[in-house]
């Protein structure tokens, strides 16, 4: 790290949140570049505090792969970009035999030498305690009390036999402010054809359900209530329905179905120009013709399609969104700039707050660091797409996801805040 930070420069928090499943699949490629640019970010932004919050840890063959999670865990702490923090809490859920509970999400917390006064809280003894030197909990959070762990019920998404979805929450106080930062994953999309039926899509229904048990959850009266942060991968998708009626306007569509008469896919064809194919979906393929669409003007002719937070506008806001979809691109390092053809892009990966979080992030906006809320993405070929960091200051969101044979994030999307504490943290 370049330079000493003091307190009195004020305090810089970075999030990030990642969908790492990948990165336990290919640790030549994918996880060296994914640190490389990780620690870059680290470097450029240099927090006081850290949170990267990160999903699927071990990968979607977490029974082969999560024997890897140790090492990338051993490789953070002893890296030289983080050799200024010399305090951190690890927490990783790594108990892939327990059905019950396992989550597969994992939330690091790193703290700058610089950062004095930093406490955690335990939520059994309902008090907070002085943060020092660096401690690894795996296995068994849930009797880990420095957190709050919880893994959905199986009836909120009874399609998917074997879910990973959940949250954790922790608590910290800094100064005269003390916040909750929660780790998210929620439902995914198990069909295109499915998502395609109606407006809005019965996904979009499950996922609604389940953040609204989590923001319940961590708003009740067994806690005192405080601003919160919610960051990872919440799954949202695009309205299917509306987006396709959008890019196929002017197109026939033809539907193939299966010998028991299920759809099997769906084609759509302009009326003229020999009806070229703009568009093919199946179960988990949305090919379109034009993916130029996604990324001119980081997409923002389809934010009106992004509905899902809709529903929690009282309950919970986010910055200005000036990224492209963060979801699903291509895992091919080679082809940075490339959706793969497995679902419509979507901002999957996002950095939410409560009113009180937001009213503390605006009112310390005074400040020079100012706020950030951004996407990198990651590829190794192309130096452009290494470095194309959006970020939000006085808050940070870093959210990286890479090659997943179903769920591929191969981008880090990051925000980041830097605030005296006289202006940002007594406004809690």
């Amino acid at each position: 790290m370049a330079g000493k930070l003091t307190a009195a420069q004020g305090t810089g928090i970075l999030l990030v949140t990642a969908n790492v499943g990948s990165l336990f699949e290919d640790l030549e490629n994918l996880q060296k570049t994914w640190l490389r640019e990780f620690y870059q970010t680290v470097q450029s932004h240099k927090p006081h505090f850290l949170a990267l919050h990160c999903q699927e840890v071990g990968g979607k063959n977490f029974e082969e792969s999560m024997s890897h999670v140790d090492n990338f865990v051993k490789e953070l702490l002893s890296s030289d970009a983080l050799k200024e923090y010399s305090r951190a809490r690890v927490y990783l859920d790594e108990n892939y035999r327990s059905q019950e509970h396992f989550t597969a999400l994992g939330s690091l917390y790193f703290i700058h030498d610089s950062l004095k006064n930093i406490q955690q809280f335990d939520f059994k003894a309902k008090k907070f305690r002085k943060v020092v030197g660096k401690e690894t909990c795996s296995e068994t959070l849930e009797s880990t009390p420095t957190l709050e762990k919880a893994k959905f019920p199986q009836d909120y998404f009874p399609e998917c036999k074997w879910s990973r979805k959940g949250f954790i929450r922790t608590r910290w106080a800094m100064a005269d402010c003390a916040f909750d930062l929660v780790n998210i994953h929620l439902f995914h999309d198990a069909s295109n054809l499915v998502a395609w039926e109606k407006s809005p899509s019965e996904y979009s229904g499950t996922r609604q359900k389940a953040l609204a048990y989590v923001l319940d959850r961590i708003t009740d009266q067994r806690y005192e209530k405080l601003p919160f942060f919610v960051f990872g991968d919440f799954n949202f998708r695009l309205d299917s329905k509306k987006v396709i009626e959008k890019l196929c306007s002017d197109a026939t569509m033809q539907t193939i179905r299966t010998d028991n008469n299920e759809i099997h896919k769906l084609v759509f064809q302009e009326t003229d120009n020999d009806r070229k194919v703009i568009l093919q979906i199946e179960k988990k393929l949305f090919n379109y013709v034009n993916q130029e669409v996604f990324r001119e003007d980081n997409g923002t002719s389809l934010l009106e399609f992004d509905k899902e937070l809709s529903v929690f506008k009282e309950r919970l806001h986010e910055q200005e969104i000036g990224f492209p979809p963060s979801y699903p691109y291509s895992e091919d390092s080679s082809q940075g700039k490339q959706y793969m053809n497995t679902r419509c892009p979507a901002w999957c990966d996002r950095i939410l707050m409560s009113p009180s979080a937001r009213d503390m992030l605006l009112k310390g906006s005074v400040a020079k660091g100012g706020r950030t809320y951004s996407v990198k993405r990651l590829c190794e070929n192309t130096r452009e797409t290494n470095r194309t960091p959006h970020t939000q200051r006085t808050h940070t969101h870093t959210h990286a996801h890479t090659r997943t044979k179903t769920h591929p994030h191969t981008h880090f999307a990051q925000a980041y805040t830097e605030e005296p504490r006289q202006t940002l943290f007594q406004q809690c």
